[in-house]
């Protein structure tokens, strides 16, 4: 096992012993990026160019026009279009962050904790995994609405702050963290919140960086909010904008949305480029067996 410098699973150096894996994940890595070579292509074609045959995978003459044609167009509802991009990472990063709060909690309570309806409750969550949005959008708007969130930052919030999967996920992995660590740390005196912050987090990061990802996306492409529980156009976000170019010219807005939808892929491909880094490393060097 040379070629893994002492059977490393993420070694830092090449070695001919990795040249066999290499062979066969860099045809796969070509393949799986063409869709990403292709929407960037497209942010940047001319009309003409979106309709020529035969078709161009890559831009000839690339232009900055679709860009221009995209800040005006948002220009016109009286909003800027940095103000929907503003207002999606906010919202993005704020439920992020307190999904990623009661996830981690959660999780250590289903699986470290006894009480009552203990079995009812994981049953409840399980049950979530199998009910799409669709299904659940009018008790949303009624409690958004008996809540007095309508047409407020926290209808964006409130609907996505707890996630079925990430949970599971997370929880899932609580269950490998050795109750006899967690027993250590009571008799030292430790109590809920140290166990979370020295033990149950430190060593839960490849599921909570999993969950931190999945959450992102889900927030960062929902539009239930802005056209249900939104009526002020200041409060919009980013993914509304785009899917109102939908319905306007489709040939005239073919180039504008594609950009469009390069500026709302290009956060997404950041975060998971940084969170897979951290995944393998946390998964490598964990020490959970």
């Amino acid at each position: 096992m040379a070629g893994f410098q002492g059977n490393r699973i993420n070694p830092s150096r090449f070695s001919a012993g990795q040249l066999k894996f290499h062979i066969i994940a860099f045809p796969l890595a070509i393949f799986m990026i063409l869709p990403v070579v292709l929407m960037v292509s497209n942010a940047f074609k001319t009309l003409g160019e979106f309709f020529r045959f035969p078709p161009t995978f890559i831009v000839h003459n690339p232009t900055m026009d679709n860009w221009v044609k995209l800040v005006k167009m948002a220009g016109s509802t009286g909003v800027p279009m940095s103000r929907y991009f503003v207002n999606s990472m906010f919202v993005a990063f704020l439920t992020v962050i307190l999904n990623l709060i009661l996830t981690i909690m959660a999780a250590y309570a289903f699986s470290k904790k006894k009480f009552k309806l203990k079995g009812a409750l994981w049953e409840v969550n399980q049950m979530a995994l199998m009910f799409v949005a669709t299904s659940v959008s009018i008790p949303r708007y009624l409690i958004i609405v008996k809540l007095g969130a309508y047409n407020t930052w926290m209808a964006h919030i409130l609907p996505l702050i707890a996630m079925p999967v990430g949970l599971f996920l997370v929880k899932q992995f609580v269950d490998g963290i050795p109750d006899a660590l967690i027993e250590a740390a009571v008799v030292d005196g430790a109590g809920d919140t140290t166990i979370l912050r020295k033990i149950i987090i430190p060593l839960s990061k490849p599921a909570l960086a999993t969950s931190v990802v999945l959450t992102f996306q889900q927030v960062w492409g929902n539009v239930e909010s802005s056209n249900n529980y939104i009526t002020s156009e200041s409060l919009k976000t980013l993914p509304y904008y785009i899917g109102s170019l939908q319905v306007q010219n489709v040939m005239a807005s073919m180039g504008v949305t594609a950009a469009a939808s390069l500026l709302t892929f290009i956060p997404t491909l950041i975060l998971f480029i940084i969170m897979q880094s951290k995944v393998m490393n946390t998964m490598s060097h964990s020490g959970i067996k």
